[in-house]
């Protein structure tokens, strides 16, 4: 297999920068869109909104946003008559002490009278409002980001758009094994065990194969801390208010697994609690950007899932995988976009695996992002290219929904980004690997991982 080498941006109206000899240059202006979808990003372009949305596929997309806005009018209208009313009881209050100066009492107690009735009407009004600011909130959380303009129309996987490949070639022997047999010959990983102790998607691994698992997960937080990221070790469980502030819930609550005594999830990625340490934070401006990694176990139910794709590693329940995760300003947020595109493209060309890198179409990006490019590398035996990174750009979306913000140095406060991405998910890594280096006599392992296996050969 020969991979050619292509910059990311193949047109000028790419987002990106492209890199050369290591360094990236400077990135085109992106259109910027919007994000959780502030009113005001609404309100100021709602045609706008609704093509992005429609771009993603989200059904009634022109009535969701119209519902948002009758809310918030219904909010403004409450907030009018109460602002209104309670300057006027402001104005009856200063008027009672001059009565009554005056002797004049039976038109003070009329004026009392008339505070308490006011009283009793911005109860209603501040119900209404509260009502009002709550369903569109709830509303809100349903809707989801809106693309870039760069984002490609499409429907599905088959119309994202390879802007990269690259890698090494492969050789294998005649008649290669697929990493499930592999695993069995080597005793690297039980499947069957895993069924027995837990169930389908839940690997036993063993030996050399839990060595493997370990040496990636250094190998990988290694290259991460040389980058600058800063390790965090968080919680595999989370609460409510952090699936709903990174935007798992209410979208995948069905895909996540649910400790229902305690009302809390099982994460699946690590992106949730690590950008969860800046919901309802206010950083400074020199703080940013944020650089954090994660190693984690994740777990996901991958309800629906079935057939050859699930096969051995391609799909778990649980699975190591290390992410990284960016909190930055608005105007820097493309360039933290590029390292990390950069950082985990470094990975790849470390582990020697043949790989393409794409940029994903409405139909296809998830819930959450703004823009995002997926990571593949090849599996020779399976004859299939298998994801192992997703690097995303949320916009402000996310920030919105945490109150993450920064204080500017004018003072002012403004909604920071946020970025994360995979580097690596460990399973379809570990698939590559022994299937794309299988040899007669054993399987090589790569350069970059020797030193954290302490040898150069699964035998």
């Amino acid at each position: 297999m020969y991979f050619c080498h292509v910059n990311y941006n193949e047109s000028a109206t790419t987002e990106l920068p492209s890199v050369h000899n290591g360094q990236a240059a400077t990135a085109p202006a992106i259109k910027k869109i919007f994000a959780m979808l502030t009113i005001k990003q609404i309100t100021d372009d709602k045609e706008t909104v609704i093509r992005g949305l429609e771009k993603k596929h989200f059904a009634g997309a022109r009535a969701a946003i119209e519902k948002v806005l009758e809310f918030d009018n219904k909010r403004k209208a409450a907030q009018s008559e109460l602002d209104s009313l309670l300057s006027e009881v402001k104005n009856i209050s200063k008027s009672i002490g001059m009565l009554m100066k005056e002797g004049k009492k039976e038109e003070a107690e009329a004026a009392k009278a008339r505070v308490a009735e006011i009283k009793k009407q911005t109860v209603v009004l501040e119900e209404d409002m509260k009502n009002a600011i709550e369903e569109r909130k709830q509303l809100l959380y349903t809707i989801p980001n809106v693309p870039y303009d760069i984002v490609p129309e499409g429907n599905g996987a088959e119309d994202n758009l390879v802007v990269k490949t690259g890698g090494h070639d492969t050789v294998l022997p005649e008649n290669p094994l697929p990493h499930w047999e592999l695993a069995k010959k080597y005793n690297l990983i039980d499947f069957d065990l895993g069924v027995k102790i837990s169930g389908a998607g839940f690997p036993v691994y063993i030996g050399q194969g839990a060595r493997l698992q370990r040496a990636l997960i250094n190998f990988f937080l290694d290259e991460a801390r040389a980058a600058g990221y800063t390790e965090i070790m968080p919680p595999t469980v989370v609460n409510a208010a952090s699936g709903y502030g990174t935007g798992q819930l209410p979208d995948k609550e069905g895909q996540m697994y649910h400790c229902n005594l305690d009302d809390l999830y099982l994460i699946p990625t690590a992106e949730v609690p690590v950008t969860n340490i800046y919901r309802d934070v206010i950083l400074s401006e020199d703080q940013l950007p944020i650089k954090n990694c994660a190693y984690t176990e994740c777990f996901r139910r991958e309800a629906g899932s079935y057939g050859k794709d699930v096969r051995g590693l391609n799909r778990l329940h649980e699975f190591s995988k290390i992410e990284i995760v960016r909190i930055d300003k608005p105007e820097h947020s493309a360039q933290s976009h590029q390292e990390m595109l950069d950082h985990v493209e470094g990975l790849l060309q470390k582990l020697e695996l043949p790989y393409r890198i794409l940029r994903l179409c409405g139909g296809d990006i998830s819930f959450t992002a703004a823009l995002c490019y997926d990571f593949e590398v090849y599996s020779e035996a399976q004859k299939r290219w298998l994801e192992v990174s997703s690097v995303s750009n949320f916009d402000t979306y996310q920030a919105n929904r945490l109150q993450c913000r920064y204080r500017k140095g004018d003072k002012s406060i403004q909604l920071c980004h946020t970025l994360n991405g995979s580097a690596l998910a460990l399973p379809r890594i570990v698939a590559a690997l022994l299937e794309d280096f299988q040899t007669p006599d054993g399987i090589k392992i790569p350069k970059a991982l020797q030193p954290y296996m302490g040898t150069d050969m699964i035998k």
